[in-house]
């Protein structure tokens, strides 16, 4: 699903029904604009991005982050933030008009896939190109899904 190898990286947060949902096509790397008690409360965990989805504003050609529940941080008191606010992303222009000019075309969307920090302590977040798969794409993910858990099941039992 993500291209995310290197142990100096730390996932917060991972959309584990996107890749069963829909076919990504492409990703990329994209930061995020956040307060302060946003980020204290996603460094304890605290954050999903399995209903999230990326999209624009009318006003602006900007993407940004809607729906992802970062939970309240406890400490911040009356400096808290708005725990399902829209957040804008940071990307290049390039890839910014690439990835809007896809998703123009029918049945595109745009899909948070990973959010993790760096190795420099900056959290990203990995993004995906994605088209919605039908009923028959998905119970074929689920079947090659079994047989990899089956197979693995009898060559265990066969080298023991």
């Amino acid at each position: 699903m993500s291209k995310i190898k290197n142990e100096n990286f730390k996932v917060v947060a991972k959309n584990r029904k996107a890749g069963f949902n829909y076919e990504i096509t492409d990703t990329l790397e994209a930061g995020i604009i956040l307060t302060g008690s946003e980020v204290k409360s996603i460094r304890e965990g605290k954050v999903s991005i399995n209903e999230a989805f990326v999209g624009t504003t009318n006003e602006m050609q900007n993407l940004y982050l809607f729906n992802a529940d970062v939970s309240l941080y406890k400490q911040a008191s009356y400096n808290n933030h708005e725990p399902r606010r829209p957040r804008l992303l940071l990307v290049h222009r390039n890839e910014k008009v690439k990835f809007l000019n896809a998703i123009q075309k029918k049945g595109y969307t745009i899909v948070p896939l990973t959010m993790y920090f760096n190795h420099k302590g900056i959290l990203k977040i990995s993004i995906g190109l994605a088209k919605g798969k039908n009923v028959v794409d998905k119970r074929e993910t689920q079947k090659k899904r079994d047989w990899n858990i089956e197979k693995s099941r009898i060559l265990k039992s066969y080298n023991q």
